[in-house]
């Protein structure tokens, strides 16, 4: 069995709207997909493929890889739920398809590619990306011949970062998909390593005053009527993104995605010192995205996410390995805290506290 011994679910959790048992398939979608280029690498084929147990456990088939067309690699695939009895597909909350990214493979068939789509991830220009079109018309083409159905994102890291970007693309286009985002990247400065909360929470309000006055100060520079047309048209899209709610799913030990937990809670802790005005334009922008559109970029940050579930995993991480990777996410016993952060025009960031141990992703009954 190729599956890890702990990942010991049924499909009948899912449809109960499990989260744990959601979250671990998943994320064993993602890792479908990680076993997938590997199988290819490799030249893994028919009995000798490992990649199908991870989706043939939960009921799925592989309907579509999704190819790179500059390295050939597969960066993603198509899952449609194929469940053994008509009681189990008329569930409502289960999927119908679940769209899953793979990250970064540093192999040497991938490295390359992958480390190419990092970069333009830090330069906020992952949508100017052959794979992101790929994605894109995947995710599009789905939504459109299968209307009404539920659909997941899922992603990992970069795959996360992919994710993040057609779902937000969707929003804008009228459509909701449920997703679920694996240690996804935030770009910008990894304030949330530092120990000290009150040095924490100085640099926090130092940014989004500088953040706040860049803003203002190219507004200031563009002026006139085209300048209030840009504005509103800045917080008219990042209004439509609020009623979007992916899952985040972050570990305080991993640097690439822990700045998520002080972005949201600085959000709430700024209203409360009564600095809304300050947050709501540093919420909405974003120095590095500032920076490019000076030097005349196109530039869509994507860490600028309006609302989300935060579920931090607070066990502890032996190192950075396991506190980035995709398997701790269907390990049992997790001890994680969820938080859910709304973000409404006009401004109001409103957090409801979950904290609990959630423990094994097994059935609960």
């Amino acid at each position: 069995m190729y599956l890890p011994g702990e990942v010991t679910l049924s499909l009948s959790n899912v449809k109960r709207n499990c989260e744990h048992n959601r979250r671990s398939v998943a994320a064993s979608l993602v890792q479908a997909v990680y076993v997938l280029e590997r199988d290819r690498q490799l030249n893994r084929q028919s009995v000798e493929a490992l990649a199908p147990p991870w989706w043939e456990f939960f009921h799925f088939e592989l309907i579509r890889k999704l190819v790179d067309d500059a390295d050939m690699s597969t960066f993603g695939a198509i899952f449609e739920f194929n469940p053994p009895s008509s009681q189990d597909a008329s569930a409502a909350n289960a999927p119908r398809f679940v769209i899953a990214f793979r990250g970064t493979i540093t192999e040497k068939d991938t490295i390359s590619r992958d480390l190419s789509l990092d970069l333009h991830l830090l330069q906020n220009g992952l949508h100017r990306t052959s794979r992101f079109t790929i994605a894109m018309q995947a995710v599009q083409n789905v939504a459109s011949v299968f209307p009404g159905s539920t659909i997941w994102l899922a992603g990992h890291s970069l795959g996360a970062g992919m994710a993040i970007l057609t779902g937000r693309n969707m929003v804008k286009k009228g459509v909701l998909l449920e997703s679920f985002l694996f240690n996804p990247p935030f770009v910008a400065a990894p304030i949330e390593r530092i120990r000290d909360e009150r040095v924490k929470h100085g640099f926090r309000i130092a940014r989004s005053v500088i953040t706040a006055g860049l803003t203002i100060a190219m507004k200031g520079k563009t002026g006139g009527d085209s300048d209030n047309s840009q504005r509103s048209v800045a917080e008219e899209s990042f209004s439509i993104l609020s009623s979007w709610t992916p899952y985040l799913y972050v570990n305080p030990g991993d640097h690439i995605c822990s700045e998520y937990i002080g972005y949201f809670k600085h959000r709430k802790n700024m209203e409360d010192l009564g600095a809304g005005f300050i947050e709501k334009l540093a919420t909405q922008n974003s120095i590095g995205d500032l920076f490019f559109k000076a030097l005349g970029w196109e530039s869509e940050p994507l860490h600028l996410l309006p609302s989300a579930d935060l579920i931090v995993n607070v066990s502890p991480s032996p190192d950075f390995k396991y506190a980035h990777g995709i398997s701790q996410w269907w390990q049992p016993e997790l001890n994680l805290q969820c938080s859910k952060y709304r973000c409404f025009i006009p401004f109001r960031a409103r957090e409801l506290d979950l904290r609990a141990n959630i423990g094994s992703p097994g059935v609960l009954e």
